[in-house]
């Protein structure tokens, strides 16, 4: 009864809320995004050993109507990065390899490969591009072999150490560096050292032809339109994707991760969770990305045909935010805006956007440079950033973005009557912008 009341006086000091209100205020936002902006999938949020919300929405598949639980499982994208990074780091602490080697010790034939280290590749800092979908999309039958001597065909992006560009094909080839010094399978590595030593038992590594019990479908929208993703050749999506998982599973990773070194030593976490670049990339997750809030943050989002994903530990805070989807719901969104509910700050719930018709002309004042923002005029038309993005007005000032409706702006005005600045939106986190002057 003591450590109860010890935890939620705790929780009462962190957020300015009890256990109970922030909990009430996690679900009534995540009920507005399901009824609103038709989420689908799981979502979540625990503090120390407390689950502050957990709840699933929507359907794992659109096709039988068959809902979503929490243990549904979903792929998750580039979050399977932290996966390669800790197994990568396993093998380094074992002596198996060092993260010095150069990518030569392993694949010929890459241009600069004895420049090329593996930690270069975790810290997207190599010059190797960044995709190979052209390959992961289709049924082609070449082996791991041939594949290797495909993407090492491609030119590098920069001398190597010399930039940083994100590289899913630094993380491919990571998992082939696993499975040549480990000497089993990138999955068989990972169930044995990594989701069996966490007791992840519902996670584990996408294939062409398992069965996977409570596994989803995945959705993205084309045109507007929700659609079945296409065809993923599961034998070379992996790495830099590929591995499933549940949001409870996900918080026993959070836990073997940051709160025990049941994976990993204290000196190899340090490793990975220290900022190598201008890009804040460490191994497999970035280090207070801009959205952390003013709280450090260790996070790592996803997204590929559908699914949407997004990991974040508040480690001082020691929350965690795990929020996983299949219809291309903007999971990064949403958990940023549950990281503020958990912070005792207001959020906006999502309501519906009704678009209105208003005179083109009002735009001509509109437009202009809002610090890091553009807004630009075409066609009678107002855009966003660029002219791929339209803004909807649903008042005289007010507009919300065409592709994302969890992101509004509204236009204002000084006591002369002159715009100077915009207030932004994001996920009900408000942002104010100011318009520059003589732009």
């Amino acid at each position: 009864m003591k450590s109860g009341l010890t935890l939620i006086v705790l929780l009462v000091f962190t957020f300015g809320y009890s256990q109970k209100d922030i909990s009430t205020k996690l679900e009534q936002y995540m009920d507005a995004q399901f009824a609103i902006n038709d989420f689908s999938g799981t979502v979540l949020v625990s503090k120390n050993d407390s689950v502050l919300f957990k709840k699933a929405y929507g359907f794992a598949d659109y096709e039988w109507k068959v809902k979503n639980v929490i243990d549904s499982k979903f792929s998750l994208a580039s979050v399977s990065k932290q996966f390669t990074a800790v197994a990568i780091l396993q093998l380094a602490e074992n002596n198996k390899l060092s993260l010095e080697d150069p990518l030569s010790k392993y694949f010929i034939g890459f241009p600069k490969g004895d420049k090329i280290t593996l930690k270069m590749m975790l810290t997207h800092n190599s010059g190797l591009n960044m995709d190979f979908d052209e390959l992961y999309l289709t049924k082609t039958d070449l082996d791991k072999d041939s594949v290797c001597t495909y993407l090492a065909k491609k030119p590098l992006l920069f001398e190597p150490g010399t930039g940083t560009a994100y590289s899913n094909i630094g993380y491919y080839l990571l998992a082939r560096v696993i499975e040549k010094v480990s000497g089993q399978s990138y999955s068989a590595y990972l169930k044995q050292n990594v989701f069996d030593k966490a007791k992840m038992y519902n996670s584990g590594v996408s294939s062409n032809d398992a069965i996977v019990d409570k596994l989803t479908q995945r959705y993205y929208f084309d045109n507007d339109k929700l659609v079945k993703n296409p065809y993923i050749n599961w034998n070379f999506n992996v790495g830099h994707d590929g591995v499933y998982s549940t949001v409870e599973d996900l918080d026993l990773w959070n836990k073997a991760l940051f709160e025990s070194q049941t994976l990993l030593s204290e000196e190899s976490k340090k490793k990975m969770f220290t900022s190598y670049n201008e890009e804040n990339f460490g191994f497999g997750i970035i280090i207070n990305p801009f959205y952390n809030q003013n709280h450090q943050l260790i996070a790592h989002d996803g997204g590929f045909l559908g699914a949407m994903t997004s990991f974040n530990k508040f480690t001082n805070d020691k929350i965690l935010i795990t929020v996983l989807s299949n219809n291309q719901s903007k999971s990064y969104y949403i958990a940023y805006g549950l990281a503020r509910i958990c912070f005792g700050k207001e959020v906006e719930l999502p309501y519906k956007h009704i678009q209105l018709a208003i005179d083109p002309k009002i735009y001509d004042q509109y437009v202009g440079d809002y610090e890091n923002i553009k807004i630009l005029k075409k066609d009678n038309k107002l855009y966003y950033t660029d002219y791929n993005i339209e803004l909807l007005p649903e008042s005289q000032t007010k507009f919300f973005r065409s592709d994302n409706h969890n992101t509004t702006l509204e236009f204002i005005k000084n006591k002369k009557g002159k715009i100077t600045q915009i207030e932004i939106k994001k996920a009900g986190i408000k942002e104010m912008k100011n318009k520059i002057k003589g732009v």
